[in-house]
């Protein structure tokens, strides 16, 4: 069982979780990691670290299969979501070689990565979620302050901006690419950590309450066992066409009790490990659904009120050279 984390960046303490199941189940096999930097952190975790290009570049494909087929991997598990739509509209390229890929559906990613999409998808399948306004609403100033501004293909809460007043809402109109403005919700916010196997079926739950964010990724959080948000994540998880692997949802649970959504991100999240630490076994389960395990029972045995305190690492080495 030889897994590729794509994009690996900063994402150490998922991968040391994957490698510790290996360890603890007696897996064989490699944790490879590609990405842009030769100086990403996971880099120094891994059995084995690969520069690819940007996601943009026209080779960016070529290059994940061609690692694929020299390392002999078995899992692509990517990490950041603006590759997640071009891994799921050519699965079959990388399932014809008998690589599978950790990705939800073309139409799920396509609904994920455009909030005005997203938001469409909630209102159609009557989920609660703050208000989009239209051009003509915005026009005829239908809406009060204050509001939520942020752009529609937006990731890591870049450019999510709170607005209080007109001037700020014309600046920030301007200022923000394709900027859309939304009703801002009070309540308390958690994001929502699902694992589903490639047939949809929910192995488990975990809202971890948000105490505190930094550069849009939690840095402190609560695990809370809170039967009114499983239930309301369920709903959303199966109105979705075709989940697969981790999901990630964001909502806010208001003061009247009301779950309100405000976005799916179908990947690991960068709170993962608070999940994974309570006992929510994803690495196990994710390798588990990569071999066709399907999840006919549901496991909630993770530990409830386990806070997760963030704080930065270093990793020194002389590996690296740079030019004077």
């Amino acid at each position: 069982m030889n897994i590729l984390f794509t994009s690996s960046g900063r994402r150490v303490a998922l991968i040391n979780y994957f490698k510790e199941t290996f360890q603890k189940h007696n897996i064989n096999g490699k944790i490879i990691t590609a990405d842009l930097k030769n100086n990403a952190p996971s880099a120094y975790f891994s059995d084995k670290h690969i520069i690819v290009p940007k996601i943009s570049n026209p080779n960016y494909l070529e290059e994940l299969f061609n690692i694929c087929k020299q390392e002999s991997i078995h899992l692509v598990i990517p990490l950041i979501d603006t590759e997640l739509t071009l891994l799921s509209k050519n699965l079959n390229l990388f399932e014809e070689v008998g690589v599978k890929v950790l990705v939800s559906s073309v139409e799920l990613n396509e609904i994920a990565s455009d909030k005005r999409k997203t938001f469409q998808f909630f209102l159609e399948n009557g989920i609660p979620t703050p208000k989009v306004y239209t051009n003509e609403e915005l026009e005829e100033k239908a809406y009060t302050f204050p509001l939520l501004i942020k752009p529609l293909d937006g990731s890591s809460s870049k450019g999510v901006t709170k607005i209080y007043n007109e001037k700020e809402l014309v600046f920030f109109r301007e200022y923000i690419q394709n900027a859309m403005v939304q009703e801002y919700i009070e309540g308390t916010e958690y994001t929502v950590d699902v694992m589903v196997d490639f047939k949809g079926n929910i192995k488990t739950i975990v809202p971890r309450m948000r105490i505190e964010t930094r550069a849009g990724e939690v840095s402190k959080g609560v695990t809370v066992k809170s039967n009114s948000i499983i239930r309301a994540v369920e709903k959303v998880v199966n109105s979705l066409p075709h989940p697969a692997g981790c999901l990630t949802l964001q909502c806010f649970k208001k003061s009247n009790g009301e779950i309100t959504f405000i976005e799916i991100n179908p990947r690991f999240g960068g709170g993962i490990p608070l999940s994974i630490q309570a006992g929510a076994n994803f690495p196990l389960w994710t390798i588990q659904a990569s071999k066709g395990e399907i999840f006919n029972v549901q496991d909630y045995s993770w530990q409830e009120n386990l806070t997760m305190l963030r704080f930065d690492e270093a990793v020194f080495t002389e590996r690296i050279q740079y030019a004077n």
